[in-house]
């Protein structure tokens, strides 16, 4: 059975350029589109507050709303929703589990940042064990015209960036977008590269050589997987985040890799990721490792 395209609805301007996001990408995907609203109960304690039966009427209404207009644009698209009462990190990692990617809004710059610093998507986006994608509200089709491309990050040896570099060509050969991939790396230092890998690096030409050849050797499965989609292999010296940002201009979608970490305040996601996040004005991917 085909996984959906999921996407969390709250009503907010953020959620519903997701949910047409996600919308979108279903159709392009041939998949159908699952919606998720999560709300808590505001007891009858709380200042203005109505019974439950009342709230949850709210809920479903403005996914009702949401889901409506999602349904006249896409007519012929498969559309099932979900409207759960509690914890909306739980609802969304539930869905996730059994989706082909997870959408959600994001509200862009600044100190609070909407899902990517808040407690909920902070959560979903390190725990998640599917990808998902961050759209900002201002997010439009016209965005996804030819022309633009999906840019990934490619980190590491082959093995470590497999699931993010297919994510982005089965991205791009949906769309018939160019990948443009991306691999970043800094001048030596004992942190940064292994005797070994120094080794290599003279055996390759020098460094820059070193780093083409490893990014080579990630693309290769992927390009003959997707002889179709075009490629441009993309190696600059800095570091990853910025390098990232650097050709985010021409980006329709961004992807990138994460490795969760749990610290004693809570789940957090790789650096790399969360500049990214924070900073591109394009979708972005989190795909996590496996």
């Amino acid at each position: 059975m085909t996984r959906p395209i999921t996407a969390g609805s709250d009503g907010s301007q953020e959620s519903l350029a997701a949910l047409a996001w996600a919308a979108r990408e279903a159709v392009r995907r041939g998949a159908p589109l699952h919606v998720v609203h999560a709300w808590r109960f505001q007891g009858e304690g709380v200042a203005g507050a109505v019974d439950r039966e009342t709230q949850q009427g709210w809920a479903r209404d403005a996914l009702a709303r949401a889901v409506g207009t999602v349904a006249e644009r896409h007519p012929g698209l498969t559309v099932t929703t979900d409207v759960r009462e509690g914890d909306a990190v739980a609802a969304l990692l539930a869905a996730a589990a059994d989706a082909e990617t997870l959408v959600l809004g994001s509200r862009g710059h600044g100190a609070v940042v909407g899902f990517l610093l808040g407690s909920v998507g902070q959560q979903v986006i390190a725990e998640a064990t599917r990808p998902v994608v961050l759209v900002r509200a201002g997010d439009e089709a016209a965005a996804e015209a030819g022309g633009r491309e999906v840019v990934v990050g490619q980190q590491g040896e082959p093995e470590d960036s497999a699931d993010v570099i297919g994510f982005a060509f089965e991205a791009a050969a949906a769309r018939g977008a160019t990948v443009r991939a991306v691999r970043a790396w800094a001048l030596p230092t004992v942190f940064t590269y292994s005797p070994g890998s120094m080794a290599l690096a003279d055996e390759a030409g020098g460094l820059e050589q070193y780093e083409r050849k490893a990014l080579g050797e990630a693309l290769a499965p992927w390009r003959e997987r997707f002889p179709d989609v075009p490629v441009v292999e993309h190696v600059e010296m800095g570091s990853a985040g910025q390098v990232l940002l650097t050709v985010a201009a021409n980006a329709q979608l961004m992807v990138v890799g994460r490795r969760a970490r749990r610290t004693a305040v809570g789940a957090r996601i790789g650096s790399v990721a969360h500049g990214v996040l924070h900073h591109a004005e394009c979708p972005v991917a989190v795909v996590p490792h496996t």
